[in-house]
């Protein structure tokens, strides 16, 4: 058995990793695409380092866009075998998928609009709405904690990460050879006092563990409340300055996060009487989802929803859904808040909203989670004096804020926490995924110290024998 690592190898996104079983058989972990890498981040999303039709199954941990986010470019490739998931991802990545193809179309014809100015070729989308679509017939759903028999060589269990909904670990029991080879894989861990989803749960003792790693290298600030960071870049921004406060927030997890704190505000009575924005049909529907399964729920909010039939509503709050809305909302002379996706700021309506704002003291540009170094996102947490957003140079006069706090990734003592339920002498090899490269040096230190003993961090398409 051999495993491959075509993406999240020593970056964060674009999670692939390929199991080659014998006699003939391959499993891909994730379908992700990348995001935020700079000029070489299409060309990585157009170079699989494996052929699609050659893979027997596809085993998805959860929706966000750098795990799912190729599976239609995976179909349109010749692949045609069936992709598991939870109930909760698939209902998600319907919309979640559909907005990924929209996007792109939106942003090549912008980019072929200025090719024709500039006499260059052409480019072509990733992949079209429709096949978005011809990913859905192939999804099956696989409840969490029950073990499936998904051939006569490999068997599938789902645990809650916390992460988002429908988040999973999944935990493989893999007969090769006369032996049975236990393989976990931990999507992306979320963190034990997350504010609105349960806490990761306990896995089944593993051989081998592919662990995420985004934050192995730090620890969440926990001792002020992210309401209150909130309520002063609100209060400071839109009451003081008088300008517009710009969100950009995932449309799965983080846009729920902020609508929920935002809930828990005005419900304080603290919340200031200005308008509030969602300019994203991603969002309002995946909001929706969420909605529908207060059985992901923690006891904090199942508690708020005895007293609030609606933890994610407020006075105030107005979903955008139409283009000629989100562009109504830059002729705006009033203060607002804009939640509008995606959180690295790389595609969507938040780019347009960005380069609004972005020459102007009076506003703010709030980051509220992890953005890849070479994304919009990631050249504003960092400082950049300009950036370039569709071809064109901004300076940047907007105030830059992050609220680290936010992440729906585990910090070091969550991951070391969603690993104590395992006897480190009984992991053959323990490999760090989805991290930066000196981020996952860093983690790798704490882990030998905690008993685990072969640790790898692999790189882009590197194989390991298992």
């Amino acid at each position: 058995m051999k495993i491959t690592f075509h993406g999240a190898a020593r970056t964060v996104t674009g999670s692939k990793h390929l199991l080659h079983i014998n006699p003939n058989k391959n499993i891909l972990l994730d379908c992700g695409m990348f995001q935020g890498m700079g000029k070489e981040t299409l060309q990585l999303n157009r170079t699989w380092g494996f052929e699609p039709k050659e893979v027997d199954c596809v085993i998805i941990s959860h929706a966000h866009i750098d795990h799912i986010g190729l599976l239609p470019k995976l179909v349109k490739d010749g692949y045609n075998g069936k992709i598991y998931c939870t109930p909760q991802t698939e209902e998600l990545a319907k919309v979640l998928l559909l907005d990924s193809a929209h996007i792109q179309e939106e942003d090549v014809r912008h980019i072929n609009n200025r090719h024709s100015r500039q006499g260059k070729e052409p480019i072509e989308a990733l992949y079209t709405e429709e096949d978005a679509n011809n990913v859905f017939p192939l999804i099956v759903t696989i409840p969490y904690d029950q073990p499936t028999q998904i051939d006569d060589q490999v068997e599938l269990l789902y645990t809650d990460c916390g992460h988002i909904l429908g988040s999973a670990a999944v935990n493989l029991k893999i007969k090769e050879n006369g032996k049975t080879v236990r393989i976990t894989f931990s999507g992306d861990v979320g963190r034990y006092n997350d504010l609105i989803l349960r806490k990761p749960a306990p896995f089944p003792q593993a051989d081998h563990i592919l662990i995420e790693s985004t934050y192995g290298d730090r620890l969440h600030d926990h001792l002020r409340p992210a309401t209150d960071k909130l309520l002063e870049f609100i209060v400071d921004t839109c009451e003081k300055r008088r300008g517009n406060l710009i969100i950009p927030a995932f449309s799965v997890g983080r846009t729920q996060e902020i609508l929920y704190l935002l809930n828990r505000l005005d419900v304080e009575g603290r919340l200031p009487k200005l308008d509030y924005f969602v300019d994203s049909p991603m969002s309002i529907a995946a909001t929706e989802i969420v909605k529908h399964h207060p059985e992901c729920f923690n006891k904090e909010v199942e508690d708020l929803l005895r007293k609030d039939d609606d933890v994610f509503n407020f006075p105030g709050l107005t979903y955008v859904r139409s283009a000629q809305e989100s562009i109504k909302l830059n002729e705006r002379k009033e203060p607002c808040v804009i939640i509008s996706a995606s959180g690295m700021a790389e595609a969507g309506r938040v780019k347009h909203h960005i380069a609004h704002n972005i020459d102007k003291a009076r506003n703010t540009i709030l980051m509220v989670g992890y953005c890849e170094p070479h994304s919009l996102g990631g050249l504003l947490r960092h400082g950049a004096k300009q950036v370039t957003i569709y071809g064109e140079l901004h300076n940047v006069a907007a105030e830059v804020g992050a609220i680290d706090g936010l992440s729906a990734h585990g910090d070091y003592q969550d991951l070391m926490h969603w690993l104590s339920c395992q006897d480190p002498k009984q992991v053959q090899k323990l490999f760090l995924v989805h991290g930066e490269y000196e981020v996952q040096q860093a983690f790798r230190d704490k882990l030998l110290k905690k008993g685990f003993t072969d640790i790898e961090i692999p790189a882009r398409h590197q194989t390991f024998g298992l």
